[in-house]
């Protein structure tokens, strides 16, 4: 790769990202061939979960008049541009562009350090970017192992999170661990909320950190309708290793004798936790919505986000279906990207 020195200013790197919108579309073959290529790589990543984030990508990160509200609100000429590391986790496709973009778009440099799980589509974006204007080149680097950064990136397990203090912690940084998210039911929705509810639990085959891994219901509650919504989605068994996923889940129950509800597709399990496996949903019950407010605030650090009916007291609730549609603004761990590469000097 050329090491091209010269740097875009601000309008001509929101500019390149507008018409990198612009070509991600089904008609591009090169993109469909990434798609391709992601799937081979990584069985997880099936070209309609692919084509779900790229078009979510265009809509919500790319379009021009999104882009340029959001980047008025910081500063996008450092006096000092400054080596970003980036470590983006591999668990749904693209899931590291937002990191990027932010970089990209505050004016430092992008050292890349690609997860093995989602190489393609992201070697793709880059080289997209990099055949659009060639002086991306002094914004965003691809690199086999980080050295000569100045702040870090990272997302990963728990586990790995640690590693990530540890190596990391004397740099500014971000470094996120494990959420999800949980969804409200009041037993009032409609069949339709229910339908779009799943959506949030099974796009991506629930890998995400915004998919909803725990429901807290009314005491009373009705799971029937529910049930019979959520197997509005069951072709998803058709993909081998959710349905692999789905029937050791199953097999656990069993042996355990422990209380589970089945539709054929997922599985609703009571458990304290937020964290659930694959192709299993948790829930819990509520009485009191004030003593429910209170729970969830004290497992914030757990919870990316909160998925129920809008509510009129102020409340940064994610509507039914549009958990995997962040905005620009709708920031991981509620840590303002931005804010933070606006910081290093």
């Amino acid at each position: 790769m050329t090491k091209n020195k010269v740097r875009l200013q601000p309008e001509a790197r929101l500019d390149v990202l507008v018409r990198l919108g612009r070509r991600l579309t089904e008609d591009n073959p090169a993109l469909q061939l990434a798609i391709a290529k992601a799937y081979r790589d990584n069985k997880w990543f099936v070209p309609e979960n692919s084509r779900q984030a790229i078009e979510a990508i265009r809509r919500q990160f790319l379009d021009a008049d999104k882009l340029n509200r959001w980047a008025a609100q910081y500063p996008l000429s450092p006096a000092s541009p400054r080596n970003v590391g980036l470590i983006p986790a591999g668990n749904i496709p693209l899931v590291g562009f937002h990191d990027l973009l932010a970089v990209f778009v505050s004016g430092h440099t992008a050292l890349v350090k690609l997860s093995e799980k989602d190489k393609a589509l992201m070697e793709f974006i880059i080289h997209q970017l990099y055949g659009l204007e060639p002086a991306v080149e002094a914004h965003i680097r691809i690199v086999d192992k980080l050295k000569g950064f100045d702040a870090v990136i990272a997302t990963g397990s728990n586990n790995s999170s640690r590693y990530f203090e540890a190596y990391f912690g004397h740099y500014p940084h971000i470094i996120r661990r494990n959420r999800n998210a949980v969804a409200i039911l009041t037993g009032d929705e409609t069949g339709d909320e229910l339908i779009a509810l799943g959506k949030d639990i099974f796009s991506y085959f629930g890998l995400g950190c915004r998919n909803v891994s725990k429901i807290f219901v009314p005491k009373g509650y009705d799971f029937e309708p529910l049930l019979q919504a959520l197997h509005h989605y069951r072709d998803i068994v058709l993909h081998d290793k959710y349905k692999n996923n789905l029937d050791y889940a199953f097999a656990l129950y069993i042996l355990n004798k422990e209380y589970y509800m089945n539709n054929g597709c997922i599985i609703l399990h009571e458990a304290d936790s937020i964290a659930s496996r694959i192709g299993t949903l948790h829930y819990a019950f509520y009485e009191e919505f004030m003593a429910l407010e209170r729970h969830l605030e004290a497992h914030a650090d757990q919870i990316q986000c909160i998925v129920a009916r809008p509510s009129g007291k102020g409340r940064q609730w994610v509507p039914f279906g549009k958990s995997q549609e962040p905005a620009l603004d709708d920031y991981a761990d509620g840590v303002d990207t931005m804010q933070f590469l606006s910081t290093l000097t």
